[in-house]
């Protein structure tokens, strides 16, 4: 080493030195945290080792982590669901038992598939890739969301989160830019489930569409990760069968099928009472009798109303014109009345929440026959002991929306 070499030695010494005691001294102001001198991002590495090691062959991230206090460490950290957890919630949904039914016989097939193999036995290999069928709002996404963590609890997903698009999500305009956004939205489901809502959209074949360039992306990636890696794709009944028909490819991966009926219209009260519950929100008893009647005449077109979705629009309405009415009178304010959603907010929620013709008139017609009669008008199959709120034990229930 030359006189040159020597004095740049001592002058990256001299450096190291200084900003080892800045670093240590700010790591103790700011955070509190003891570090041991050698823990220095600056520390030159061993011949031969990565720039990341510190000088005792150790990353600094490693020593700030041992360094943390341990209370911290556990208060971040959660607590891991359990399949019963998850199980309970399903139950708690409002509605859906065929898929409750369908979901708690593939929980039971992967716990038996999971425990031949700790046997040492064989296991079929099957596709848990889904085809979820239905109308809007009737739980597919929610289902989803769900189904990505019992995969998660049950070992088959490593992280249990959903990456939810739809066609805009995947296809680009140009020619090769749909397989690079593709593979994007991919890596950031990798660990968990992609959830494809109107996928069908992707086989529409036309000049200049490159949909099938995402759908071929994407079988590529369902083999290249079959291990860590699930997509359900949604949409209208006759489209989605439409849809997985059409390609071969798509017809050997997604073998398991549930369909999504509509609600009943006792599902739909139980869903709005369960909004109502959420928010502190009471039915007068003239809203109670008249909103079966509302929900019955505009769920009478599924698609348009939207199942749990038009109950939402409904709601948000009905406590939009409540606002609205309680606006007018500021200084007799209660909070009861704060509580309280009226027929009258019902009724002027009904004839515009959607944009359908549903009349106020009608509507007031039959609240007054309802009152005169003295009855609680309910649809067939329903009591006036049952408000319709599918509820679990702790008293939770889940608003589907999708």
């Amino acid at each position: 080493m030359d006189k040159k070499d020597e004095i740049i030695s001592m002058q990256n010494d001299i450096l190291q030195d200084m900003l080892k005691k800045q670093f240590k001294s700010l790591t103790d102001d700011l955070w509190g945290i003891k570090l041991p001198d050698t823990a220095l991002p600056f520390d030159a590495p061993p011949a031969g080792e990565p720039k990341t090691e510190v000088s005792e062959g150790k990353p600094v991230s490693e020593s700030v982590k041992e360094a943390l206090p341990q209370k911290e460490a556990e208060e971040k950290a959660e607590p891991e669901e359990t399949i019963e957890d998850l199980k309970a919630e399903l139950n708690s949904y409002i509605g859906l038992d065929h898929i409750k039914s369908e979901v708690n016989s593939l929980i039971n097939w992967i716990g038996i598939m999971n425990a031949r193999k700790q046997e040492g036995l064989p296991v079929p290999d099957m596709s848990l890739h889904m085809v979820f069928s239905g109308n809007p709002g009737t739980g597919k996404t929610m289902i989803a969301r769900l189904m990505a963590r019992i995969y998660k609890c049950l070992g088959i997903l490593s992280k249990g989160h959903l990456v939810e698009v739809d066609r805009s999500g995947l296809v680009a305009g140009y020619i090769g830019q749909t397989a690079i956004k593709t593979q994007e939205v991919i890596s950031k489901a990798l660990g968990g489930v992609l959830f494809i809502d109107e996928a069908y959209a992707l086989s529409n074949k036309g000049e200049n569409d490159y949909g099938q360039e995402a759908i071929d992306t994407l079988l590529k990636a369902m083999e290249d990760h079959r291990e860590d890696f699930i997509v359900i794709v949604a949409g209208y009944t006759e489209l989605m069968q439409r849809f997985i028909s059409s390609n071969p490819g798509l017809e050997s991966r997604f073998n398991r099928f549930m369909h999504f009926p509509d609600y009943t219209v006792e599902e739909l009260v139980g869903i709005f009472d369960m909004r109502c519950g959420k928010s502190a929100y009471t039915l007068s008893e003239d809203a109670r009798k008249i909103l079966p009647k509302i929900l019955e005449e505009k769920n009478k077109d599924p698609k348009s109303f939207g199942n749990g979705r038009g109950v939402r629009n409904l709601f948000e309405h009905a406590i939009s014109n409540q606002a609205d009415r309680l606006s007018q009178d500021m200084e007799n304010l209660t909070k009861e009345k704060l509580m309280q959603i009226t027929s009258e907010d019902l009724m002027n929620a009904a004839s515009e929440s959607d944009g359908s013709t549903l009349e106020k008139a009608a509507l007031e017609s039959t609240l007054k026959d309802l009152l005169a009669n003295a009855e609680k008008w309910t649809p067939e199959g329903t009591s006036e002991e049952n408000t319709g709120t599918d509820e679990h034990a702790d008293g939770s229930s889940k608003d589907p929306q999708s």
